[in-house]
């Protein structure tokens, strides 16, 4: 019996996505990007950016150049994405249906700037519309959290079944109160400390914990400083329960992937712990002077799954525990 199984009792298990998101929104950075993950492997997801990370003036190519590199034999994983334009946008619904064509190959589409869960709701049933044509169902829908209706409807967003991952967006976020909350609030240490950004990034999360949904951290636009990243990815983990964060250069990618990897005395302590758990048939345990049962099971399985998913080894003792594929997990997160 798979451990999902076992320790989720027949409820959907929480969704796993890369702990990295990479947007490129130029022909040059998008090849580049994909060249970067045929190097590393699916350890980071690629948004292909239509929206704000692209130029203006000629949406229609650059449309249809999001659905070619989807298409195309570089994209090794199937794990790119892309960004649309918003709703209100007059490019919106042609990015929707051209960038569909490559639906049965497209990890998922992000929405920005929306500003209830309705207008997600039918943006989800247009995309669903086009996806059908080119022979896909259910495409995973991100969301993007920057407005203030968006976030009002947080919980009703993560709520719906085709939205696998909610993102925040800070810069829109801290813009649109004109001006009340400073523009450091944009960076750190004021993004991990202003009382309203610090309101949202915890009302996001708690929406997708509740929803077994991802939550992803926003942009950290220092691009010089690595250790930027790493430490804004630190805190989003530690003290935000974020999953996943944005890159926006290259060299943000690495350490944004190790921040979120679990720590090798973690994983071989979940390993030997589900080891023994799968002998007791689940049953609880008592190991090093403490007793572990089913509710501690489900987070050291879901640190063994953060770990596999990060290209990890994992101990041969819980080799076993990965054979098939889980029930709830979907395919292309994995």
């Amino acid at each position: 019996m798979h451990p999902s199984e076992v320790l989720f009792q027949g409820n959907r298990q929480p969704l796993l996505l890369p702990a990295c998101d990479h947007y490129a929104g130029s022909e040059k950075l998008m090849r580049k990007s994909i060249a970067l993950q045929q190097e590393l492997g699916p350890l980071f997801d690629i948004t292909l950016d239509c929206e704000d990370g692209a130029s203006a003036g000629n949406e229609e190519a650059h449309a249809r150049l999001v659905a070619q590199l989807v298409n195309s034999a570089e994209n090794q994983f199937n794990r790119i994405g892309a960004r649309v334009h918003d709703v209100h946008s007059p490019w919106f619904a042609q990015d929707v249906e051209l960038i569909c064509d490559a639906a049965a190959r497209l990890a998922y589409i992000v929405l920005p700037k929306v500003h209830s869960v309705d207008e997600v709701a039918r943006a989800i049933k247009l995309i669903e519309t086009h996806a059908a044509r080119a022979g896909r169902k259910d495409l995973p829908v991100h969301v993007l959290i920057e407005t203030h209706g968006a976030l009002h409807d947080v919980y009703a967003i993560a709520a719906l079944p085709q939205v696998q991952c909610l993102s925040f967006g800070i810069m829109d976020f801290v813009s649109s109160h004109y001006g009340a909350i400073p523009g450091s609030a944009m960076r750190t240490p004021g993004q991990f400390t202003h009382p309203l950004v610090v309101r949202a990034k915890l009302d996001i999360a708690a929406a997708c914990h509740a929803h077994g949904k991802v939550p992803s951290h926003n942009v950290t636009t220092d691009i010089k400083d690595t250790a930027v990243a790493a430490n804004d990815a630190q805190r989003a983990a530690a003290e935000f329960g974020y999953t996943r964060m944005w890159s926006i250069h290259p060299n943000q990618i690495k350490p944004i992937i190790k921040t979120f990897t679990p720590r090798l005395s973690e994983v071989n302590e979940a390993a030997a712990i589900l080891h023994e758990a799968a002998a007791a048939q689940w049953g609880p345990i008592a190991q090093n002077g403490r007793l572990h049962d089913r509710a501690s099971y489900r987070y050291y399985w879901t640190v063994l799954q953060r770990a596999k998913l990060a290209g990890l080894s994992l101990p041969e003792s819980v080799a076993p525990l990965f054979n098939g594929p889980s029930p709830d997990q979907p395919q292309e997160a994995n």
